[in-house]
């Protein structure tokens, strides 16, 4: 899943925050330069209608500890240090049961799946790849194309082999490990060869916006530095340099590559009156824009995650609303904004001018009938932002199965399935029942 928003630890960071919101030091971002030259226009074929879903969230282990398969990723160490919920060896089973996941999504009527791939799973230590992980990647995506469904594959989705995060050195931990970018390359190299049979489509990192904010200053995931600008910084160069690389080195094993940004983009909002520098709202729309603007050049399309709208103010991050407090509240304490999701696809199209799709959407909820009334109405506000000549391609609600929400933990219902571990078959939820009749009768949105 996408990153939640852009949390801090409140109390450590609050002194930071209110010195910089009395300065106002932080100017907003200067206007996106469009290339002089158009763009090619990308075929994307028919609507895509589909889901998504991260490898860490749903990926049981299947192998046994000391194992040539054994692995583990930096939030599995993270969690070790007792910083997060721990996510268990399960998950939802979607490793050694993925045949249970493609007859969902047939069953769903889908015809574009996401799925990430796993780099610690693939390279358990440097430089040493296990084959048999990655020919099972290639498997899922060409039996996704044999059922009709095609594969989108996310190559980082938050998560780090475990070999490039340092507990005791967590400024070279991750984008600021000194060998990242080798090894990066490597990893790159050797999926997007194994797929390029299989896969057009692939997304070199998903939301890297949130995470580098959320990881080099909000101090929330790993390698949780707080309040470190210098090393927001530094990261972001990194993780745009690395994106940039991924999408030369897919491009050069398959020419004919569809290469999609993925970000995540809440629809923040000013408070002057909470915020009268302006400090708060500049900082967010950094963290919207600084990455994207660094390699909007390189992909064809734009991923889009939307969830909600918040006002962008320090108060709002420092007390948090938890749980469903209101109808227009989500079990994340995130309000629910229709009409700010019409805002972010304008906003996003009207600063880079490239097709759109919705990579991510959806809420936490145990209500299924509030499920279904998020999803209509924001696919309404998408219909909306189409009408008014924003180009988007595709529509995939988040996520397939109900599973681990990162530092939440198991706390927030998504999934239009669920998992029945007795049968071991995902139960088709009421909302998954409604996306299947909506997408059936409207293959055009």
């Amino acid at each position: 899943m996408r990153c939640l928003n852009f949390a801090v630890k409140p109390l450590l960071l609050f002194p930071a925050l209110a010195a910089l919101l009395l300065s106002g030091c932080v100017m907003a971002p200067k206007p996106y330069k469009k290339p002089a030259a158009p763009a090619k226009p990308v075929q994307t074929g028919k609507f895509w209608w589909g889901t998504s879903t991260a490898s860490f969230q749903n990926e049981d282990r299947g192998g046994t500890p000391g194992s040539r398969d054994a692995f583990k990723t930096d939030w599995d160490v993270f969690a070790e240090e007792g910083h997060i919920p721990p996510r268990g060896d399960e998950a939802t089973f979607s490793w050694t049961h993925f045949d249970k996941d493609l007859a969902a999504l047939k069953k769903l009527g889908v015809n574009h799946y996401r799925f990430g791939i796993e780099w610690g799973r693939v390279e358990p230590k440097p430089g040493v790849f296990n084959e048999v992980a990655i020919a099972q990647y290639v498997k899922m995506a060409k039996d996704l194309r044999a059922a009709g469904i095609e594969p989108i594959v996310t190559l980082w989705h938050f998560t780090f082999p475990d070999w490039l995060y340092d507990s005791k050195h967590k400024a070279k931990s991750n984008f600021l490990n000194p060998g990242v970018e080798k090894a990066w390359n490597g990893y790159v190299a050797r999926m997007a060869t194994a797929l390029a049979p299989y896969v057009r489509i692939y997304v070199p990192q998903n939301e890297p916006n949130g995470d580098l904010y959320i990881s080099y200053f909000g101090g929330y995931w790993p390698p949780a530095l707080l309040a470190t600008p210098g090393a927001l910084k530094k990261a972001n160069t990194v993780a745009a340099t690395m994106f940039r690389d991924a999408a030369l080195i897919v491009r050069s094993k398959r020419p004919d590559a569809i290469i999609m940004g993925i970000y995540s983009i809440p629809n923040w909002r000013r408070n002057y009156f909470q915020d009268p520098t302006q400090f708060v709202y500049n900082m967010m729309m950094h963290q919207n824009w600084d990455h994207l603007d660094r390699v909007a050049d390189t992909m064809d399309i734009i991923g889009v995650n939307y969830y909600y709208s918040q006002d962008a103010s320090a108060s709002r991050f420092i007390i948090r609303p938890h749980g469903e407090l209101a109808s227009n509240y989500t079990q994340n304490g995130w309000e629910i904004d229709p009409e700010g999701f019409h805002a972010t696809l304008t906003n996003v199209y009207n600063r880079y001018g490239k097709p759109i799709v919705v990579t991510e959407n959806g809420i936490g909820t145990q209500s299924e009938q509030k499920k279904i009334r998020y999803f209509r109405e924001h696919v309404n506000q998408m219909r909306r932002a189409m009408n008014d000549g924003v180009d988007i391609r595709g529509y995939l609600p988040w996520t397939l199965i109900d599973n681990y929400e990162w530092a939440e933990g198991y706390a927030a219902n998504f999934g239009l399935t669920y998992l029945d571990k007795k049968n071991m078959r995902l139960v088709i939820q009421p909302s998954g029942e409604w996306f299947q009749k909506f997408v059936k009768a409207n293959p055009k949105p």
